[in-house]
């Protein structure tokens, strides 16, 4: 059986080092009015995971959400240089019942995204 764990979760891999990025400040916001509502805040654990955005028991609504990675930091700890000083993900949910996974494929120049598990 499967730990609870919030409706929206995250994880991030740093393709460089081909490892996942620990210690990286995520925050989720819902659209609302023209603007964002901070609805979590978390950090990539160990496996570069993020399982607690917001409580397991919470319900999603289908609206336009945001995950924002500060990976300037992330780089900046390491003494990396780093393109993005952060990273912003939109996307929209339109199955409030379904489990959203957004990973963020990450290097110092580029980063990638998907709709994931």
């Amino acid at each position: 059986m499967r730990p609870a764990r919030s409706p929206i979760t995250t994880h991030v891999l740093d393709t460089a080092l081909g490892q996942p990025a620990r210690g990286i400040a995520v925050k989720l916001e819902v659209a609302e009015g023209g603007g964002w509502i901070a609805l979590g805040a978390s950090q990539t654990d160990a496996d570069g995971r993020v399982a607690d955005l917001l409580a397991p028991d919470s319900r999603l609504e289908a609206r336009t959400y945001r995950l924002t990675f500060d990976t300037g930091a992330y780089f900046g700890a390491a003494g990396r240089l780093a393109f993005y000083p952060y990273v912003e993900v939109v996307f929209h949910v339109s199955a409030p019942d379904e489990h959203h996974h957004v990973p963020l494929l990450l290097s110092p120049f580029g980063y990638s995204t998907y709709r994931g598990s």
